[in-house]
């Protein structure tokens, strides 16, 4: 296969308790990430990679492929490494499992970056920032790119900073969803997490701080993680608006 998809699905959350298995309108947050991400048209495979019995019981009640995996891995990297170490494919994307409103055309967009060019190692989708608020708010991840459109760096923090009023910089939110080349996947899970990851919390600064590139796929779409309980009440609402059901 040259992509698939993978969803590491961890029961506990330190923030909001088993908020996988919470539902919006009668389907569990996991299952509304599955529904979405199989839309997805690029992918040759998805499967939700499990660290417990009651996360895979839920993924095969509404028919999606898993793979059980250790509990005890610290990221969803993790995760995904032991997942597809016997699966034949080329490129990996990371679909993070609380974003169930999270688009096809995204994941779609990743895959063929990947496909078209050979000697990336890994790419995320990023999307302009067009609610103010979202800017101050250190939950939302801020990237600021070059003119190649690959990360030069990624905040929890206002970048770039506005040291003079008048001007007008672009914003870009970091969607969190990541496309790597399978042989990547095992580089980075052997690099030590690095000084400035360990700052700001962000995983993928261990990847720049290695010295490695990020190709950033500029979005129109957004897409939202739920580490809260407004978080739920906002998605929810936002999929009422929309006519899911």
């Amino acid at each position: 296969m040259e992509v698939i998809g993978v969803i590491p699905a961890r029961l506990n959350s330190s923030r909001l308790e088993k908020k996988l298995l919470r539902r919006l309108q009668g389907k569990t947050v996991l299952e509304w990430t599955w529904k979405a991400a199989s839309q997805a048209k690029r992918l040759e495979g998805l499967i939700i990679a499990c660290d417990s019995k009651e996360i895979e019981n839920e993924a095969k009640g509404f028919g999606a492929k898993t793979i059980f995996t250790s509990p005890d891995h610290p990221s969803g990297t993790d995760r995904i490494s032991e997942a597809v170490s016997s699966i034949d494919a080329r490129v990996v994307i990371n679909i993070q499992a609380d974003e169930p409103l999270i688009s096809s055309s995204v994941i779609d967009s990743l895959a063929d970056v990947m496909r078209e060019d050979k000697n990336l190692s890994v790419s995320t989708a990023v999307k302009v920032i067009d609610d103010e608020d979202e800017i101050e708010d250190p939950n939302i991840v801020k990237v600021v790119i070059d003119r190649k459109e690959f990360a030069l760096y990624f905040s929890r923090a206002k970048i770039p900073f506005l040291r003079d009023k008048g001007r007008n910089p672009v914003y870009y939110k970091h969607l969190g969803i990541y496309a790597y080349t399978k042989d990547f996947l095992y580089i980075f899970k052997n690099l030590s997490p690095s000084s400035l990851e360990k700052a700001e919390r962000l995983e993928q600064l261990r990847i720049l701080e290695a010295g490695f590139k990020i190709k950033a796929v500029i979005t129109p779409f957004d897409s939202w993680g739920i580490d809260t309980e407004s978080d739920l009440t906002k998605v929810e609402k936002i999929l009422t608006e929309k006519g899911y059901a």
